[in-house]
């Protein structure tokens, strides 16, 4: 008797409580938002921190553009008698550079037709393509507690099978396009499930295999390019034949860009990754393990089998990267079909965040970097390694924020969390859900005291009006499943 008492009083207890956290919600918490919420908090939170650290990467690398200028170098022999003009001089010469990678980027104001205009934001375009697609699985890989850094294999593997399958084979237009992106899919997928296999039977760490496996690919393109597998007939060059028209995508806007199908492939992928790691089951599990494997195990999900799936999400994307090369831009396959791509990923994943629509934005900034250094160096003679300063910049300031907080004297992150914490409405909740815990000590109670604790948890974390269907649905385990593991 005494034990059904203990187990109903405090397990429905608690009910009241979660329900009237979210009646204070219609009055002091709208929308799951604290009390109290202010500019301060936006100012602390990660979005303000990443456009802070690429600003500061830009004017950092203005400072040397000024200090390398002949003509500052020069002016700056008389500073003392005339500083004005060292300070002009300084001024001209990083306008004039930041100016010439805009019209590279962004629009060439002073081209003489539209096309000439809008000519480089299509070239930003293009070089974005395959850098997003790319960041993408490196992103879905760190949500996933698996650190990638194997993209330029699992892209080489990607635009191997592509060519391969676009060079040998006749088929239809469509048919052999969707075959071939198909193939490059699969091969960057396999190349990256065997990182998984191997991590999840022997327990290897993916930073070593994945670099390991990179000289692997890397090398095995190369002895293919140089063998009758893929090497262009009667070449002594690593190339391999021209893909045919019926394999390559179409052109967006005609013959005067290069932007072709790929960017939307790009977009696609972009909704893909999006709609998996937030809507789907298998991205719940796959971001339970990235968040703690333990619980995710204890909770019922197979890690071992998320850390394969992860992998083969992972290099699939990497993968279509590669066939968006070879049937983009390329045409053909090379050697340095991958070139700096698989690095260039984890910065674009980094900055991005981890999520797609951020690792989008992020890919079109350094495809923006990328296509207007080249007419900065044209223009001004300002070296396109800036680009790369620029870029190794920001990575550095998005993997310190506090030095970017530092600097800025922004607040510290978290005062949001302990105005939540503190807050009475949500701790007659969490009061509720320890006594259930406690009270569940015979095993009978732990369902309702489980409710419980996701209920005040999900009130304590502002997002208890916002449940993800989907999410709710992943975390229930089927037998079948059970039996799986």
């Amino acid at each position: 008797m005494n034990a059904v008492t203990s187990e109903s009083t405090p397990a429905s207890t608690p009910g009241p409580q979660a329900g009237g956290a979210g009646g204070a919600g219609g009055s002091g918490r709208k929308g799951g938002v604290p009390n109290g919420f202010s500019f301060r908090d936006v100012l602390s939170g990660n979005g303000t921190v990443t456009v802070l650290a690429i600003i500061l990467s830009l004017v950092i690398s203005a400072l040397l553009i000024i200090l390398t200028d002949e003509d500052v170098l020069e002016a700056a022999g008389y500073f003392f008698s005339r500083p004005v003009d060292t300070l002009a001089a300084g001024w001209s010469a990083v306008a004039s550079a930041y100016a010439a990678l805009f019209r590279g980027a962004i629009f060439n104001y002073r081209g003489d037709t539209f096309s000439e205009g809008i000519y480089p934001l299509m070239e930003s375009l293009t070089v974005a393509t395959p850098l997003i697609i790319i960041s993408l699985g490196i992103a879905i890989s760190f949500r996933s507690g698996l650190f990638n850094i194997g993209g330029q294999g699992q892209m080489i593997f990607g635009a191997m099978f592509a060519t391969w399958f676009g060079v040998h084979l006749q088929l239809p237009a469509g048919l052999h396009l969707l075959l071939v992106l198909i193939m490059g899919i699969l091969g960057g997928a396999l190349w990256g499930a065997v990182v998984g296999f191997l991590k999840a039977l022997t327990g290897a760490h993916e930073v070593i295999l994945t670099i390991m496996l990179n000289y692997v690919a890397i090398h095995l393109v190369t002895y293919f390019l140089y063998t009758p597998v893929l090497q262009r007939e009667g070449s002594t060059n690593p190339v391999s034949d021209f893909l045919p028209s019926t394999a390559v995508f179409p052109l967006l806007f005609g013959d005067s860009f290069r932007l072709n199908w790929g960017f939307v492939v790009a977009l696609v992928a972009t909704v893909f990754a999006w709609w998996l790691m937030k809507r789907s089951s298998v991205g719940f599990q796959l971001r339970a393990v990235g968040a703690n494997p333990d619980a995710a195990r204890t909770a019922g999900v197979s890690v071992k089998r998320m850390y394969v799936v992860a992998m083969a999400i992972s290099g699939g994307l990497a993968g279509l990267a590669g066939m968006s090369q070879v049937s983009g831009t390329e045409k053909m396959l090379n050697t340095d079909v991958a070139g700096s791509f698989g690095f260039d990923a984890i910065t674009v994943a980094l900055l991005g965040r981890s999520n797609p629509w951020g690792v989008f934005a992020a890919g079109l900034l350094f495809g923006a970097l990328r296509a207007g250094g080249v007419t900065m160096q044209t223009e001004t003679g300002v070296p396109i390694d800036i680009v790369l300063i620029i870029q190794s910049l920001i990575v550095l300031f998005i993997a310190a924020p506090p030095l970017v907080r530092m600097i800025f004297r922004l607040p510290a992150p978290g005062a949001l969390q302990a105005r939540t914490t503190a807050d009475p409405v949500t701790q007659p909740a969490l009061a509720g859900a320890v006594a259930a815990t406690t009270a569940s000590a015979d095993g009978h109670t732990a369902p309702a005291a489980s409710a419980t604790i996701g209920d005040a948890v999900g009130v304590a974390a502002g997002d208890a009006g916002s449940t993800d269907p989907a999410d709710a649905d992943a975390s229930t385990t089927t037998p079948a499943e059970g039996d799986q593991r």
